[in-house]
């Protein structure tokens, strides 16, 4: 077969194969352990779901190993653990994702049952019913959860009709309504080897990757119909504030800000703020507000990576009685990135402290085959680790302050508490 080959420049260990039926296989070779990870990547999840289904992505994967054409449940269940393998699957907003691992041994056996899993799934009736109400729970029970409480309700006022707005579970009204034909469709849409990406690690070669793929994959062909186009609405800043009174023992506060994509230029700067701000307990937030001031009972803030607008959000959990000091706290902290640039040992400091975390992100055969199997379906390419980091090392106190001044304006605000308590004003 007349394969294309790429060769990272940087990393010469690093393979990246398009096989002929369009399956995108990166391989790593590292025999320091006779240990081989993978990582099958679906450019599917969250975003490519319709409104009404929101949460199939979540509910296939949950059933997807429960049955194929030629093996039941608990025949795939035995082959894994009869081994000591492992094989698992997770549905998140931009991919969905089978992962495996086992002795070098055993891996063609089990990439060829994994195989079997991502081509001919049948989805029992009874498998689907059973995840659909252990979801259906999840979803109740999170739904008395303050924090979550206050994520959803930021979420959806920042997203609004994007997918992005809802969690990876839908809602209770999407969830109840999904049966074994929505499963059935969306893995005939989005399951075809032009949409999927293949990330190997370990004591294997490239040559042998190869190989092992093609004879698990590689007669498996495209249908003629094209992928559907990812269309989103468009996100329209409108912030404002958002109250849940809930009788809980403290309160939460979030305040959320429209944030770049993991494409855009903006990037690296917000990564390193957010680093600064709400990273670990040296972070700007935890000395500021909870060490100095004792506000929080927990402190911090996040920015996730995603192929389409992100969110850069700050929160605390708070004594109810100290939810306006709480806001102001948080959204003063915020600003004050605005209107003073961090000093060079502020973001310095930063910079070590995120690159320290991602090296040791990429420790293990499972982390390294995850990292560059992400990148490739979001579409950053293999060079995207190098390029990464020598971005963030690039980010001047200038660059930084003119980012936070683009993006944090005004706040998107939530909040969860005690009705008199959460009854603050902007």
């Amino acid at each position: 077969m007349a394969q294309s080959v790429t060769r990272s420049l940087v990393h010469p260990n690093i393979h990246r194969t398009v096989l002929d039926n369009g399956i995108v296989l990166i391989t790593v070779e590292n025999p320091a352990a006779d240990i081989i990870a993978g990582r099958i990547f679906v450019r599917a999840g969250g975003a490519w779901e319709a409104r009404e289904e929101a949460g199939v992505s979540h509910l296939l994967a949950a059933v997807i190993t429960k049955g194929t054409e030629k093996l039941s449940s608990l025949e795939i269940a035995e082959r894994v653990e009869s081994v000591g393998a492992s094989l698992g699957t997770d549905a998140a907003a931009d991919y969905f994702l089978l992962s495996l691992k086992t002795v070098s041994a055993d891996f063609a056996d089990m990439l060829s049952l994994a195989g079997q899993i991502m081509r001919s799934p049948t989805f029992p009736e009874a498998e689907v019913e059973l995840e659909r109400r252990l979801a259906l729970q999840d979803i109740r029970s999170q739904q008395e959860q303050p924090f979550t409480i206050a994520f959803d309700q930021l979420r959806q006022a920042m997203y609004q009709d994007h997918p992005y707005a809802l969690s990876s579970l839908g809602t209770e009204a999407t969830m109840s309504g999904l049966n074994r034909a929505h499963l059935q469709s969306y893995h005939q849409t989005y399951f075809r080897p032009d949409n999927i990406v293949i990330s190997l690690v370990g004591r294997l070669s490239p040559e042998d990757a190869v190989d092992l793929v093609n004879q698990v994959f590689g007669d498996w062909q495209a249908p003629p119909t094209p992928l559907p186009t990812l269309t989103l609405p468009k996100i329209t800043p409108q912030p404002h504030w958002a109250k849940t009174p809930q009788e809980t023992q403290q309160s939460i506060v979030m305040l959320g800000h429209i944030a770049p994509s993991v494409k855009e230029t903006d990037y690296s700067a917000l990564k390193l703020l957010n680093t600064y701000l709400g990273n670990g307990l040296s972070s700007r937030l935890f000395v500021e507000l909870r060490e100095k001031r004792g506000l929080a009972y927990d402190v911090s803030a996040f920015f996730p990576t995603r192929l389409e607008t992100s969110q850069f959000v700050v929160y605390m959990g708070t004594a109810p009685e100290n939810t306006a000091i709480a806001y102001e706290g948080l959204r003063t902290e915020v600003e004050r990135l605005c209107t003073t640039q961090l000093s060079d040992t502020e973001l310095q400091s930063a910079k070590n402290k995120l690159l320290g975390q991602y090296a040791l992100g990429k420790q293990t055969n499972s982390q390294i085959a995850q990292v560059f199997g992400w990148y490739e379906i979001l579409g950053l390419g293999i060079e995207f680790d190098t390029q990464f980091q020598e971005k963030i090392t690039s980010v001047t106190p200038e660059m930084a302050q003119t980012a936070a001044s683009q993006y944090f304006i005004e706040p998107y605000v939530s909040l969860v508490g005690p009705s008199e308590k959460i009854e603050i004003q902007p």
